[in-house]
């Protein structure tokens, strides 16, 4: 028979300190107060253990490791008491978001003491704590998948780019600039803009091609900055720091979709857009556009539209362009679909999570 009952943190868990993250390199993960921050061949903790931010802005941050991994000076460490499920317990921590709690006002803190202090009402019976872990973590699994299956699929585009346009590019092919191919920043919204409603993306929640939530607004209202109106197959790039990736794609024919006046927008009219967007993305393109960026000491450094127009490449023939195109244009299809389900899964397991931990919703445990 299942049980939810307040009790203190104390009774489900130990936690336990990390310790200064070693010299030594490896493979091992090193977690800090935000995930993990490098590698050793030093362990201080096995098998499963939960991982939770001890101080600053990522205090009261949670993780779930299963292989050995170094927890930090930055980070606690927590492990299952009795039979109760630590998978569960992980999710059940996220879901109270333990943060709120911290010790503190300019540099929040999360201890030891504060964390056994701590009661909630909570699931005890370790069978349902297992079948409520498991439904959670299928969907996490499936969306991890598909955000594995997306990785892929953009590295072969990539890789077929870096050997079709950079390692076979002939010296013969023409000298041509970005700007004959494009339009940057091509449309604006005005007054007479016939929506009311917007979906907004600024920069921040844009990284290395993946989308973050739209924010809707009513346009009168809408953040300054909603001013970029863009269309299916722009390209985005920040113009602020660009060695902080946050570039993309937009693949959704979205008709009221707004950017930040942070992004540029770039336009391809007689070029394939994924050809510029992995032109203008690669690692070596994005330390050149960094290096070119303009700054001081009191502001960022900022690309200008222009730079970017003026980038120069070697233009590919006709035939390789179109076999490009053909190529990726059905791996962003891909990609595309699999982000599409992955809000899906994301919008279930969030709705789903607090539902599953107050009881709301049970689950037939086995065994």
């Amino acid at each position: 028979m299942s049980e939810w009952r307040e009790v203190a943190l104390s009774d489900l868990l130990t936690f336990g300190n990390g310790k200064r993250k070693p010299s030594t390199s490896g493979n091992i993960p090193i977690y800090g107060g935000n995930g993990v921050l490098g590698f050793s061949n030093d362990s201080n903790y096995q098998d499963e253990t939960i991982v939770i931010g001890r101080v600053g802005a990522y205090c009261g941050s949670v993780y779930y490791e299963t292989k050995p991994i170094w927890v930090s000076d930055n980070a606690l460490s927590a492990k299952p008491k009795s039979d109760n499920n630590l998978k569960f317990l992980y999710y059940f921590l996220k879901q109270v978001e333990l943060n709120q709690y911290a010790g503190g006002s300019s540099h929040p803190l999360v201890t030891q003491t504060l964390l056994n202090s701590l009661e909630f009402d909570v699931c005890t019976n370790p069978s349902e704590q297992k079948a409520i872990a498991e439904v959670l973590s299928s969907l996490d699994d499936k969306i991890d998948l598909l955000h594995r299956q997306n990785k892929t699929l953009q590295q072969m585009a990539e890789t077929l780019f870096r050997q079709w346009f950079m390692e076979e590019a002939q010296e013969d092919w023409e000298d041509v600039t970005i700007s004959q191919f494009v339009s940057l920043n091509p449309k604006s919204i005005t007054k007479e803009y016939s929506i009311s409603n917007i979906e907004y993306l600024d920069t921040g929640s844009l990284t290395e091609g993946h989308f973050g939530e739209f924010q809707s607004y009513q346009l009168d209202v809408a953040p300054s900055r909603a001013k970029r109106l863009v269309q299916h197959n722009d390209i985005l790039i920040s113009t602020v720091r660009p060695n902080q990736k946050h570039y993309g794609i937009v693949k959704e024919p979205i008709e009221n979709l707004v950017v930040s006046t942070g992004f540029c927008v770039v336009t391809c009219i007689t070029i394939d857009p994924h050809f510029i967007y992995l032109l203008l993305t690669n690692d070596e393109m994005t330390e050149y556009l960094h290096s070119i960026a303009e700054g001081s000491t009191s502001t960022y450094p900022s690309l200008k539209p222009v730079d970017i127009g003026a980038i120069e490449f070697k233009l590919p023939p006709e035939y390789l362009l179109s076999g490009f195109s053909e190529v990726a244009n059905s791996a962003w299809e891909k990609i595309q679909k699999n982000y599409k389900q992955v809000r899906i899964l994301e919008s279930l397991r969030d709705t789903l999570l607090p539902k599953l931990m107050s009881g709301d919703v049970r689950i037939a445990s086995h065994g």
